[in-house]
């Protein structure tokens, strides 16, 4: 059971991640590697891919209007290969799989009334739709611990398997977190590792004790700051006892099936609409990386420990419909002043976006595992400095 004596001011919160070789995440990342193969080529590419797999298949389906001429069979191929499902032995080969294309061109009547005839900057919204953007200053890539340790955890797996640190590790993996925190005027403050848990693929050559010890030893007190670590940490490490099959083979994948994995872990909130596949005319993207940007740069500046911001959009529609922000009581401003400091220092119009976060280019292969968020090497991961 989960700790009942917990003080009044404390609680505990879970996030979970998954690894390279989820079926989910194969999805999403073949869904982004369409996606940046397209924008390599034609910058202006308009694109919404799909993909869904099973033992032995991958199907690619959607919406393409491109310039661009790609070998969608490689790139499906080379993405599994990268992912590192190169062997039957593993439930799926990037060699022998079945490739299948269901891909047409994006309704002329999207096409009309999002970006035809319109200037960049003036581009309406792909969709209708509402998006979150959430910061808070527990970490010092402004996220909650909960889900970038659970990030790190899977990336630890992975790196371990690439390296031959621990050979038998598989693509397919999973990990979750829960952290005992404690409220500080609204702020989210860590206290300690309540519990860990990671289920990962596994060769059969490998003992449950072996790999009980080395997921302890070379996974998690590798990652997990040991301030974090006491008696008390409870870890569940591969409880269900064998995971020989996995991927595809084990589970169907889809994407867009992760999304909150790809955002904060259950913290803040969530509009629905999933990244993977979709170009940066599509607000469920680049408006969801816009607010995000917003919020770190809010928390960056400290004119809050910790920020909620939802925006809204109409098919069409250049500007958002509304803007809403919650400073969980951090702040020593008022929502209306933070709102001006917003309207004063970010255009939210999605060609603005697109053009302030440079989302044109082919760089969404990357953000497809171990989160879209709190990662230094993307744009809306840059705080912007403000002026009020």
């Amino acid at each position: 059971m989960a700790d009942g004596h917990l003080g009044a001011d404390r609680f505990l919160f879970t996030s979970e991640s998954v690894g390279e070789g989820h079926p989910d995440k194969i999805c999403d990342q073949v869904s982004d590697a369409v996606l940046d193969a397209c924008l390599a080529q034609d910058p202006h590419s308009k694109v919404a891919c799909e993909c869904a797999t099973k033992t032995g298949m991958i199907i690619i389906l959607g919406e393409i209007s491109s310039k661009s001429v790609c070998d969608y069979q490689c790139i499906v191929r080379e993405t599994v290969k990268k992912i590192g499902y190169d062997d039957s032995a593993k439930g799926f080969d990037y060699r022998t799989c079945n490739v299948l294309t269901a891909i047409e061109k994006q309704s002329p009547d999207i096409a009309q009334g999002v970006h035809e005839g319109r200037e960049e900057e003036d581009l309406g919204a792909g969709d209708q739709g509402l998006m979150y953007g959430y910061a808070t200053d527990e970490t010092p890539e402004l996220m909650p611990l909960t889900i970038t340790l659970a990030h790190k955890l899977n990336q630890k797996m992975a790196e371990d398997r690439r390296n031959g640190t621990l050979p038998w590790v598989r693509p397919d993996s999973k990990s979750q977190v829960t952290v005992e925190y404690k409220l500080d005027g609204g702020a989210c403050v860590p206290i300690r590792v309540h519990t860990i848990v990671i289920s990962v693929q596994h060769s059969e050559d490998v003992s449950l004790e072996e790999m009980r010890t080395q997921l302890l030893e070379k996974v998690i007190k590798e990652v997990v700051p040991a301030k974090y670590l006491d008696e008390k940490t409870v870890y569940h490490l591969q409880p269900s006892g064998l995971f020989v099959v996995g991927g595809p083979q084990g589970d169907a994948g889809l994407t867009g099936r992760k999304i909150i994995v790809d955002t904060y872990g259950g913290w803040g909130g969530h509009g629905g609409g999933a990244f993977s596949g979709k170009d940066p005319t599509k607000v469920d993207r680049s408006a969801a990386y816009a607010a995000r940007w917003i919020a770190k740069s809010l928390v960056a500046a400290g004119l809050a420990r910790r920020v909620l911001l939802q925006v809204s959009y109409a098919i069409g529609v250049a500007y958002p419909l509304s803007i809403y922000i919650d400073t969980y009581g951090t702040s020593k401003k008022t929502n209306a002043e933070l709102l001006k400091i917003i309207n004063d220092n970010f255009d939210l119009r999605p060609g603005m976006i697109i053009k302030e976060l440079d989302l044109r280019r082919p760089v969404f292969q990357k953000t497809a595992v171990y989160g879209h968020f709190g990662r230094s090497e993307f744009t809306w991961e840059q705080p912007k400095p403000l002026k009020y």
